[in-house]
């Protein structure tokens, strides 16, 4: 059994806590929200057959301090570059997922000469044209990007009942709503329920929101060079990920992945390591 390494460094003012594993080229994985670096437990065992994998908890989440302030795409991805400095992790693989993918896009864009891939999982960057209008099935499919946009209303409500709706939540964008089993769900609780979690976490919808308010999103000055691996769920995002990032990147491939919603790294991490195993094996051997 790959044996996970658990690390605090102190690094952009705050602590971050990662995970590592392997040896090798190296991966940087991003979780998106409401999860932590638990969401890839399937896939960094598989990854760190080849590569070293480092797996962080982003700011504010899990067990990385939660600050009240920082949580912009800049602020973020000059997080986990701080960390790539620190380990002496050469032009890495960036691998995002929902809120993930923002950052390490954000990432991508503000150094493209140190990234070497990026994989973007189901995400939209605000700002991109859709591939078509999204397909809102119900107005229970997306009530709650907007409830949690709310200035304190969600911690009050949510408060003592981050269980009930952590698991609505998982079942809801799945395609199998027994995919992510009790266990997760309440390592994921356990995390947000820490003093000062679920703060931080609804910051990241909060300061997000409010960037797209001030500016278009994302910032085209230049579109990315290094390839880009864009894969959404069949029943989650679609291919709608991938024609958001054929508008800010050069060579883009991927498109969709069969029977999966949004919750990608958990309910098919078999399916998604032959992707990611196929394209970083092409990426580091091209360079």
């Amino acid at each position: 059994m790959t044996p996970l390494h658990h690390h605090q460094l102190y690094l952009n003012h705050i602590r971050l806590h990662y995970v590592s594993a392997g040896q090798g080229d190296p991966l940087i994985l991003l979780h998106g929200w409401p999860q932590t670096w638990y969401s890839w437990r399937e896939l960094i065992p598989l990854l760190a057959r080849k590569y070293r994998v480092i797996a962080p908890d982003l700011r504010g989440i899990g067990d990385s301090d939660k600050p009240l302030t920082g949580y912009d795409k800049q602020t973020l991805a000059s997080d986990i570059y701080a960390l790539t400095k620190h380990l002496q992790l050469d032009q890495p693989v960036l691998v995002g997922h929902d809120f993930g993918a923002v950052v390490a896009y954000a990432y991508a864009a503000q150094y493209p000469h140190e990234v070497r891939g990026l994989v973007v999982l189901e995400t939209l960057l605000p700002g991109l044209e859709l591939a078509r209008p999204l397909d809102f099935k119900t107005p229970a499919d997306w009530w709650h990007l907007n409830f949690l946009c709310i200035p304190d209303l969600p911690e009050l409500l949510l408060h003592g009942r981050e269980q009930a709706y952590f698991t609505w939540l998982f079942r809801r964008y799945a395609y199998n709503p027994e995919a992510i089993p009790p266990a997760a769900i309440n390592e994921y609780v356990t995390r947000y329920t820490a003093p000062g979690a679920l703060r931080a976490g609804l910051m990241y919808f909060r300061t997000l929101f409010a960037e797209m308010q001030r500016q278009p999103l994302p910032e085209k000055q230049a579109r990315l060079i290094m390839p880009v691996l864009a894969l959404g769920g069949e029943f989650g995002l679609g291919d709608h990920t991938f024609h958001a990032m054929r508008q800010v990147a050069e060579n883009v491939h991927g498109g969709t992945i069969a029977k999966c919603g949004h919750w990608m790294c958990e309910e098919q991490p078999h399916v998604l390591f032959e992707h990611l195993e196929h394209f970083v094996t092409r990426v580091f051997a091209s360079w």
